[in-house]
C-alpha cells in the first residue's frame, strides 16, 4: 500500500499544491512515486500494490505509473477529501477486502510515496525480515539508524527483547531539540522512524477496533459506506492513533540509506555533488561558489563567490536561503497562502488529464497560453461565461467545436470561441497538438469553466447533452 495523497510543500517553489514532492521528477528522471512503486515491485506483483490518494492527483498517479505497474492501475483508491495516514491505511485495507479479495492473514505493507531509499536489496531484505514478526500478529514498524542528530525526525526507542529480526518499541518520541537528539545518536536503542509499516489485516483491525472504534466502524459497514462517510472520520496519524498505544508493535532496524527529502536541506544532502560540493541542475553557470545547492530552470543562474547557499529557480519564483534554514521554507509558503498569492498552488505549467498549459502572459483583460493536448485526448465539453477565446495550431492537428460549428484545424490556421459558447478541442492526431489561446476577459480565472461532458469523469454540474 503506498500513500501519495500528501501535499506538502516544503520543497517550495519546486514543490506546489497541485504539484507535491511526491511528483518531481527531479530524482534520476523519476519522480518519488515512480520509486516508490518500483520499490514495491521487488516484493510484490503489479497487481498487487494498491496506491491511496487524493482525488485532485488521480490522474497525475495515473500517468506516473502508467507504464511502470500497469496492472495497479485499478487499485488507485481516491480519498473523497484530504485525511491523515490512519484512515488512508484504514480506506486502503477496506478496499483489498472487498475489491481484491483480502483474506485476514496477508501482511500489508505500508509505504510513503515521497522517500528516498537505495538500494533495493536491502530494502527487500529489511521486509524479508519483517515476516516473522508480523506472522506473530506484530505490527511492525521499520528504524532506521541515526547518521546524524536529526530535530526533524521522530524517534522509535526499542527495548532488548526481540522476536526474529524485530525488536519490540518501548516508546514513540516527537521530534527532539537538538541536545536530546545528540544523545540519541550516542544510543543504540533509539531509531529514526522511518513511517513505513507492515502488519496482519486481521492484527491491524483489531488494533482500529481497540483504539479507533469509529475508524474500525466505518470499515465494517463496506468500502462505498466508509468513503461516503470518509469527510467524519478523525484525522489522526497511525503513530498517534495506533503505534504509540499498541503493546504489540516492534521495530525492524533497516540497514539502507532513507531519506524523505523533507526539505533543501536534505535534497542536498541525498543528491550527487560536483568537485566544488555543489549540486548543480539547469541552465547554471557557478564561479567561485561551493557547498551550494543550485537548481535552475530555462534562465541562466550565474552565481558568483557564493557558499553554503540553496538556490531554487522556477518560471514565476526563486528561492534563496542558507543552507540549514530549509525548513524556514514554511513560513514563506504560510505568508504566500495568507496573501492568496498563485505561486503557492500550481505552477505556470499545469498538468491536465489531457495534456497540459503553461500561462506565457497574464495581463488585466487577458492572458496567453501553450496548450499541448496528448494523442487521442480530449478537453471537456464546456463554455466561459466572463471569456472568449481565440485558438491557432502551432504543431499537430485540432478537431473543434464551437457551438454547432465542427472543423479540424491545421498548423497556422485558427478559430474564434465567442464567450458563453459550447465548445470542445480534441486531438485525434498521433503526435501531441500545439496551440496557442488568447483569452480575452474581465474575469480570466480557471472556475470559469462550467463543464457538460468529460471523459475523464470530473464534476460536470450539468446534464451531458444527447449528441455526446
Amino acid at each position: 500500500m503506498i500513500l501519495a495523497g500528501g501535499s506538502g510543500t516544503r520543497l517550495w517553489p519546486l514543490s506546489r499544491k497541485a504539484n507535491p514532492k511526491q511528483f518531481l521528477k527531479a530524482f534520476d528522471g523519476e519522480s518519488l512515486l515512480q520509486k516508490a512503486v518500483v520499490r514495491a515491485l521487488s516484493v510484490a506483483h503489479s497487481e498487487d500494490i494498491v496506491i491511496i490518494t487524493n482525488r485532485a492527483y488521480e490522474f497525475q498517479v495515473k500517468n506516473q505509473i502508467r507504464n511502470i505497474a500497469p496492472e495497479a492501475l485499478k487499485n488507485i483508491v481516491l480519498e473523497p477529501v484530504p485525511r491523515n495516514t490512519a484512515p488512508a491505511i484504514a480506506l486502503g485495507m477496506a478496499f483489498i477486502r472487498e475489491k481484491m479479495n483480502g483474506i485476514d492473514d496477508e501482511m500489508i505493507l505500508v509505504m510513503p510515496s515521497d522517500h528516498l531509499i537505495t538500494p533495493l536489496p536491502l530494502f527487500r531484505s529489511a521486509v524479508l525480515n519483517a515476516e516473522q514478526a508480523v506472522g506473530a500478529d506484530m505490527l511492525v514498524t521499520f528504524g532506521i539508524k541515526p547518521g546524524h542528530p536529526e530535530t526533524g525526525y521522530g524517534y522509535v526507542q526499542r527495548t532488548a527483547e526481540n522476536i526474529g529480526n524485530a525488536w519490540q518499541v518501548k516508546r514513540f518520541v516527537e521530534k527532539p531539540d537538538l541536545k536530546t537528539a545528540e544523545a540519541y545518536l550516542k544510543s543504540e536503542d533509539y531509531l529514526w522512524n522511518s513511517g513505513m509499516f507492515a502488519f496482519k489485516a486481521a492484527a491491524m483491525s483489531a488494533a482500529f477496533k481497540v483504539f479507533m472504534p469509529n475508524l474500525w466502524e466505518a470499515m465494517d459497514m463496506g468500502l462505498e459506506t466508509m468513503l461516503s462517510s470518509f469527510g467524519d472520520l478523525a484525522s489522526d496519524s497511525i503513530d498517534y492513533g495506533i503505534m504509540e498505544k499498541s503493546d504489540n508493535v516492534v521495530v525492524v532496524p533497516v540497514e539502507f540509506k532513507w531519506s524523505d527529502v523533507g526539505s533543501w536541506d536534505s535534497f542536498y544532502d541525498v543528491l550527487g555533488k560536483d568537485t566544488a560540493s555543489n549540486v548543480i541542475k539547469g541552465n547554471v553557470l557557478p564561479v567561485d561558489t561551493e557547498d551550494c545547492l543550485i537548481l535552475g530552470g530555462k534562465r541562466l543562474i550565474a552565481t558568483v563567490g557564493l557558499k553554503d547557499l540553496l538556490v531554487v529557480e522556477t518560471s514565476d519564483a526563486v528561492l534563496i536561503a542558507g543552507k540549514g534554514e530549509a525548513q524556514k521554507v514554511k513560513t514563506v509558503v504560510e505568508t504566500l497562502k495568507a496573501e492568496n498569492r498563485p505561486e503557492v498552488e500550481e505552477h505556470v505549467t499545469v498538468d491536465r488529464p489531457w495534456g497540459s498549459y503553461t500561462v506565457l502572459e497574464n495581463r488585466p483583460g487577458y492572458k496567453i497560453k501553450r496548450i499541448i493536448v496528448e494523442p487521442g485526448e480530449k478537453l471537456s465539453l464546456q463554455l466561459h461565461h466572463q471569456r472568449s477565446e481565440h485558438w491557432v495550431v502551432t504543431s499537430g492537428t485540432a478537431s473543434v467545436r464551437v457551438g454547432d460549428e465542427k472543423k479540424t484545424l491545421h498548423v497556422n490556421q485558427g478559430i474564434y470561441v465567442p464567450m458563453e459558447t459550447l465548445h470542445r478541442l480534441e486531438n485525434p492526431g498521433k503526435v501531441p497538438l500545439e496551440m496557442v489561446e488568447v483569452q480575452v476577459g474581465q474575469y480570466l480565472g480557471e472556475d470559469d469553466i462550467v463543464r457538460f461532458d468529460d471523459i475523464y469523469g470530473r464534476d460536470t454540474g450539468k446534464k451531458p447533452l444527447d449528441d455526446q
